[in-house]
């Protein structure tokens, strides 16, 4: 399974940015997306996760109400439309595939390799 993340960039406070990740292979093996970041010098933390029928999401609570995860399994992609942001929300965002839809980086087996997001102020 390949994981490929994309739309990323630079935005001002307040914009909005809409992330894209394209899964390719296995796929049937990621009832789970999930997407997770990390700014410089901190760890990597949960931003929100989906299930395989899209009917059960969960967020981060620093992007509940901003941020909103969806999937288009036809596609194979995941996608992490982001509103309202902050520039506490510059990081390497990164996309992952796995088994349980939660917020713990070892429910993921699979990773892409990051989109960067800048909001400046």
């Amino acid at each position: 399974v390949q994981l490929q993340a994309s739309g990323g960039g630079l935005v001002q406070a307040g914009g909005s940015l809409r992330l894209s990740c394209a899964a390719s292979g296995r796929t049937s093996s990621m009832y789970a997306m999930g997407w997770f970041r990390q700014a410089p010098g901190k760890e990597r933390e949960f931003v929100a996760t989906i299930n395989w029928s899209g009917d059960s999401v969960y967020y981060a609570d620093s992007v509940k109400g901003r941020f909103t995860i969806s999937r288009d399994n036809s596609k194979n992609t995941v996608y992490l439309q982001m509103s309202s942001l902050k520039p506490e929300d510059t990081a390497l965002y990164y996309c992952a595939g796995g088994s349980v839809a939660g917020s713990l980086r070892h429910y993921y087996e699979y990773w892409g390799q990051g989109t960067q997001v800048t909001v400046s102020s």
